[in-house]
């Protein structure tokens, strides 16, 4: 890390777990001031804790992007205690709409609950942080993060679709009974999903090169080795090629480990 935010400060969304806690790691990992913006207090205060551990600067606001106020109060916390507010990343979405489900199966408290996070977090978190990132000038980003399924589509994930993999390898593990080990069993369908992946559509994967390096090891995790591996020379190229389209994915690593 070249600490490239040095002096900046951000507020993440949904960042008490998974890709949210993620994103927080990696941008005070570059020096930012981070707000970890988490619906529960006992999910977010060990990321913030997680991040000053390092060396990094964090605090926890406890925020449910559906409620005005909770947005609201995250960006005032951040502007009182780090003097401005330069980065918005809004990660949250509504846990039920990524279950399967066809589209006549989704009711209105269905809809409603996604889209309530989806759309009004995503307005809430763009107008009030909106005074702030146009002060900041160039410095300023707003950041709404969502998924690929918004472009591919699923017959039976009409709202939100995760990764298609993770479903299927939480039914492998569930169903194992031995006497081959769980991550045999994920070896063999990790495989037989990346030519599935490569014969849908041919993928290409940019990630921070070079080959054998943790983030390519991890590239071969998650897509297989049925799919082209880009190695790219730093992590904004890898950000970049994925905005022109050279490539479908792009892999950065969070940590020093295989699961960046």
């Amino acid at each position: 890390m070249n600490g490239s935010l040095e002096g900046r400060s951000a507020i993440v969304t949904g960042a008490g777990q998974g890709v949210g806690r993620g994103i927080a790691v990696a941008l005070a990992g570059e020096g930012a001031n981070v707000v970890i913006a988490a619906r529960r207090a006992e999910t977010g205060e060990p990321v913030a804790s997680e991040i000053r551990e390092r060396g990094g600067s964090a605090i926890c606001v406890q925020t449910d992007v559906t409620v005005r106020g909770d947005v609201e109060a995250a960006v005032a916390a951040t502007v009182e205690r780090f003097g401005g507010l330069e980065i918005m990343v809004h990660n949250a979405f509504g846990g039920r709409a990524g279950r399967s489900h066809r589209l006549e199966e989704v009711d209105d408290r269905m809809w409603h609950g996604f889209s309530r996070t989806a759309v009004w977090g995503s307005f809430h978190c763009a107008q009030l942080s909106f005074p702030h990132l146009r002060a900041a000038g160039r410095r300023g980003r707003l950041v709404l993060v969502t998924s690929p399924a918004g472009i591919e589509g699923s017959a039976n994930i009409p709202i939100y679709a995760p990764d298609r993999e993770k479903a299927v390898m939480d039914k492998v593990r569930r169903l194992n009974k031995g006497p081959l080990q769980d991550r045999c069993l994920e070896a063999v369908y990790r495989e037989l999903m990346s030519g599935s992946f490569a014969l849908e559509k041919p993928l290409k994967i940019g990630f921070l090169g070079p080959k054998g390096s943790f983030s390519h090891l991890a590239s071969v995790r998650k897509f297989g080795s049925s799919v082209e591996h880009v190695p790219l020379t730093d992590i904004s190229m890898v950000f970049q090629e994925v905005a022109r389209g050279h490539v479908d994915y792009g892999l950065v690593p969070v940590e020093n480990s295989i699961g960046g």
